[in-house]
């Protein structure tokens, strides 16, 4: 039996980031994806700036005192928050993959993302205040 391709439309990509049915495994799984392709993109970007390097060493001090303004370091912010959101969220994906914490999968995911915005508001502090 042959089965027929279906195309993917723009619909299926927004239902994909739907928030609508307020489950808290939906916002898990929309948090992981939006962190995944923001962690991915600044990947990308870190990339790029590091190609500053070869540039010696005035081309890199130059960038990096450009770097200096609040809107970069409001942009190394959220790089720091994606990052405890989507590295928490894997620690419960494998705990219940593992069979561990499966009953309180929703106390998980509210518990690690308590502890990843505490997290993030700290470095926050100390990024803005240094």
């Amino acid at each position: 039996m042959q089965t027929k391709e279906r195309k993917v439309t723009f619909k299926d990509v927004v239902q994909w980031f739907d928030p609508r049915k307020n489950q808290a495994g939906n916002w898990a799984f929309i948090l992981n994806r939006i962190t995944a392709l923001g962690l991915t993109f600044y990947l990308f970007l870190h990339l790029i700036i590091l190609s500053k390097l070869a540039q010696g060493p005035d081309g890199y001090d130059s960038f990096i005192a450009s770097i200096k303004n609040p809107i970069f370091v409001t942009g190394e912010l959220l790089v720091v928050a994606a990052g405890f959101i989507h590295g928490f969220n894997g620690i419960r994906v494998i705990l219940n993959s593992f069979g561990i914490g499966v009953p309180s999968q929703k106390a998980l995911f509210y518990v690690f993302l308590a502890i990843a915005l505490v997290a993030t508001v700290i470095i926050g502090y100390r990024m803005y205040t240094a």
